[in-house]
């Protein structure tokens, strides 16, 4: 089969992508899914490590930011349809500089797909900036861990793709974490932890539409396609609960979308430099983020339910990564 060089320099397959291929670009959600794409060698592994810890560094950073725009940390609280609205403009226009800059080749978008995809990861932002403004960042950011899990669920009747056990047992001990951290039926479930499992569920079938794109079209033509439409879609639902932020307000709404578009542009090369079974557990880190902003700037520490829950939710992300990475490679040979 006939292989092409992305924008990003990853290479990646003209035909239609499999089941592996989930996650070609970094998604809006918190940290990015576990299935990923395969790259072409040689690579550049310790390159590759150091771009996606900072991915994760700044993933983590942008949940934060979320948490102080929607709390009065910076003055009065503002409604999450703003906050993703800043994240589409400032991201929106940190792209528009680096399509400037690089000139790529652009190829017909399909405005369809791109439209499906848009609108899940929009609502799934919103949901997780909802979600980061009501519990522990650390919560937040481990429940979004499922995004991958769910995106493999979703394949089963939208895709008919077929889920052998390995796969079937990475999903129930994921959930089982997401239920420790959810905790049903104790008398006090968090809205804000069933806002980010709805973000996770919302974010997993944006994958499924990612995962029609990838191999089409090149990484940052989706990138500018994608936050063009995300950006007239926040824009319109945010003037419905408009409120003339603060000068620090758009200082962080600025910096939400740039340090969005920084850490997607981090992952797609760190993808680019490592084999996808190598970098994918250094996006684990996104959670040790999360918990030291938390702690240093909030003073909130995760309880030792939420280590548990995190802990089993990265077991079951992470036995779906190594699973992922086993089929690929049978697929190579």
């Amino acid at each position: 089969m006939r292989r092409r060089r992305s924008c990003a320099g990853a290479s990646v397959s003209d035909g239609r992508p499999g089941p592996a291929d989930l996650g070609t670009i970094a998604p809006h959600s918190a940290v990015p899914p576990a299935a990923v794409p395969q790259v072409s060698r040689p690579q550049a592994p310790g390159t590759a490590i150091i771009l996606m810890v900072s991915a994760t560094a700044f993933l983590a950073a942008t949940t934060l930011l979320a948490k102080a725009l929607g709390t009065a940390a910076l003055g009065e609280p503002l409604h999450p349809l703003q906050v993703s609205f800043g994240r589409f403009l400032f991201a929106w226009m940190a792209i528009v500089t680096v399509l400037a800059v690089l000139r790529p080749r652009l190829t017909r978008p399909d405005y369809r797909m791109h439209l499906a995809r848009t609108l899940c990861g929009w609502g799934g932002v919103t949901l997780m900036f909802a979600a980061a403004a009501m519990i522990p960042l650390s919560d937040a950011t481990a429940i979004s861990f499922l995004n991958p899990v769910f995106a493999m669920l979703l394949a089963i009747p939208l895709l008919g793709e077929r889920v052998g056990p390995w796969r079937w047992l990475a999903a129930f001990v994921a959930l089982a974490g997401a239920m420790i951290l959810v905790r049903p039926g104790s008398g006090a479930v968090e809205a804000g932890a069933l806002l980010a499992l709805g973000a996770a569920l919302v974010l997993g079938l944006e994958l499924i539409f990612m995962k029609r794109l990838s191999g089409r079209e090149g990484p940052l033509q989706i990138l500018i396609v994608n936050n063009s439409i995300g950006l007239a879609i926040a824009a319109t639902a945010a003037s419905f609960v408009w409120q003339a932020p603060s000068a620090a307000q758009w200082a962080a709404l600025g910096a939400l979308g740039l340090v969005m578009a920084a850490a997607q542009g981090f992952f797609i090369n760190a993808m680019a430099r490592a084999e996808a079974s190598f970098v994918t557990p250094f996006s684990y880190l996104t959670l040790v983020f999360a918990a030291l902003y938390d702690a240093v700037l909030f003073g909130v520490s995760p309880s030792m339910l939420s280590v548990l829950g995190a802990l089993v939710i990265i077991a079951g992300a992470a036995l779906l990564a190594w699973r992922e990475a086993v089929n690929r490679r049978r697929s190579a040979r």
